[in-house]
């Protein structure tokens, strides 16, 4: 029987093991892939508060070592089932809890193209808040029609010096209101009815192939390319606990707790305005904390 098994060793997940051990609380962390999430990606981070241009992975591993010194070790299975129980079912083993964290992540879409992995962090970036600025007077461009591209297109085109807007549809999903504001900068271009059929580049990315309604293909030389397509949070199996959105997100009154008592949820996984290392951090904290606190009435 453990406190606490936490599900998902993300920064959410890693955030609230540190908290529950420093609380002396007996944990379990199960994860399927390896611990860090989508910030191993990350290149440099920049907007973590009083740790500038720390690389993702450097950061990743420092709050894992943090964890492991406290006692705490992950378990790399694939959980598959949560019961009402807290009883955890995994590929492997079976677990018990007083009480269970959902902290499951969410991926970026991908477009599934060649050498789109290979330059992560190299051009090709999924968050412009997070990377925006190391583009700085560049040429760049932003795939996607929601309002997550919209607000993202906002945010590139008062920084850097040509924003090429590429959506597959005529005519975006996203509100009216973004888009009549991303209209006033004069730097962007806007290429509906296309795709990006190509990402050119070996060490680093130099340019795209945009394929438009007439399967016409234009080279665009950009040295960034944010792609915001939309993300796949990682929820289908634990239904039977936590409801979902119409995008698969946890849902929940406040935040943390879900319809079950005693199981929570933290980080990209839930639905929230911002997804990033900052407040994947504060929800794992949060979770641990209350799940201590109500674990002892």
């Amino acid at each position: 029987m453990y406190d606490i098994i936490i599900v998902g060793a993300g920064p959410a997940g890693l955030t609230a093991a540190l908290y529950a051990l420093r609380a002396n609380k007996n944990i379990l962390i199960l994860e399927a892939k390896s611990y860090g999430g989508q910030i191993l990606k990350a290149n440099r981070v920049d907007n973590y508060p009083a740790m500038p241009g720390i690389n993702g992975f450097d950061f990743a591993n420092s709050l894992y070592e943090q964890v492991k010194s406290l006692g705490g070790n992950i378990v790399y299975e694939t959980v598959v089932k949560v019961n009402e129980d807290k009883t955890v079912i995994t590929n492997k083993n079976t677990y018990k809890a007083k009480a269970v964290i959902l902290a499951t992540g969410a991926d970026h879409k991908k477009l599934n193209l060649e050498n789109e992995i290979n330059l992560i962090g190299k051009g090709v970036s999924y968050c412009a808040t997070c990377d925006g600025n190391f583009f700085k007077g560049k040429d760049v461009a932003i795939i996607g029609g929601g309002n997550t591209a919209l607000e993202d297109a906002i945010y590139l085109a008062d920084i850097v010096n040509k924003l090429y807007v590429i959506h597959r549809g005529e005519s975006f999903r996203g509100d009216e209101v973004l888009l009549n504001e991303l209209k006033t900068h004069n730097n962007v271009e806007f290429m509906l009815d296309s795709n990006v059929v190509k990402i050119n580049g070996n060490q680093i990315l130099e340019s795209i192939d945009v394929k438009d309604i007439n399967d016409n293909i234009t080279n665009i030389k950009i040295s960034g390319l944010f792609i915001a397509v939309g993300q796949e949070p990682n929820n289908k199996l634990f239904t039977n606990i936590v409801d979902l959105d119409e995008n698969g997100y946890f849902i929940s009154s406040d935040g943390l707790h879900t319809k079950v008592e005693g199981i929570y949820i933290a980080g990209d996984a839930r639905q929230k305005t911002l997804r990033q290392l900052t407040t994947a951090v504060g929800d794992g904290s949060i979770a641990a904390t209350t799940a201590i606190r109500e674990m002892m009435k």
